[in-house]
Parts: structure tokens; C-alpha cells; sequence
């Protein structure tokens, strides 16, 4: 079965029910919201908090988040603001931990790469 556009797409393994599809935006949000868990991330890129996000941020989340799903598995890059004073190599590699185990539980889709660009850094109020 081919594909949809914007759909990552993975065949129910235990049984022959049907077919589950997931919306890239649903994989995109999963990994915001694991990355700002992550002591020391302020939020996304541009100013989006978990707050933000929640209350409909789609259209902004996506130019921080980017989630590519092909036959092998997930890519994303994620835009992120840190808070002043952490560690950026130490706190970026829990954001990538934290994502990949995120969406491999909640999707069951395999994560091949989480890429990061720091966007910023904010002080902590």
C-alpha cells in the first residue's frame, strides 16, 4: 500500500486488523513536547512553550520541527532555546534520547536520527 502524503504508515504486526496511520504532525508534536521535558530546554525555536503548542501552535511547530518518516524510519530536526547556564553537549544529547525513546514507544515507528540546532538561549527569570 502506498504512502500518503504527510502520514507515516506502519502495518499492525499481531494481528490482521487493519492498518495504522500516523499524521507527521502527530510525530512532530510528540517530539516537541519530549524535548521541552528536558531540564534546561527553555522551548522550541521562534518562542513556543508547551502552552503554546497545546493550544493549537501547529502551524508555528512546524517550522521548528521537522519529522521526514520513509521506509526505514524517522528523521527529525528540531529548532530549540536553551536556558543560560546548562550544559548545551549534555543537555542536547538527553533532547535526542528523550525524542527517540518518545516516538519509538508511542509510534513504534524507529527514529534513525534526531537532529538539533540551537536556535537560542534564554535567561532563566
Amino acid at each position: 500500500m502506498a504512502q500518503e502524503k504527510n502520514m507515516a504508515e506502519r502495518y499492525m504486526d499481531a494481528t490482521d486488523i487493519g492498518t495504522v496511520r500516523i499524521a507527521d504532525d502527530v510525530v512532530a508534536l510528540i517530539a516537541a513536547f519530549a524535548a521541552m521535558e528536558v531540564e534546561g530546554v527553555s522551548g522550541m525555536a521562534g518562542g513556543l512553550d508547551m502552552d503554546t503548542v497545546s493550544r493549537g501552535g501547529m502551524k508555528r511547530l512546524g517550522r521548528t520541527v521537522k519529522v521526514e518518516v520513509g521506509a526505514e524510519g524517522v528523521k527529525v530536526d528540531l529548532s530549540i532555546e536553551l536556558v543560560y547556564g546548562y550544559s548545551i553537549p549534555e543537555t542536547c544529547s538527553k533532547v535526542q534520547s528523550k525524542v527517540r525513546t518518545a516516538v519509538e514507544n508511542m509510534t513504534g515507528l524507529e527514529v534513525l536520527d534526531v537532529n538539533i540546532r540551537v536556535a537560542g538561549i534564554k535567561m532563566n527569570d
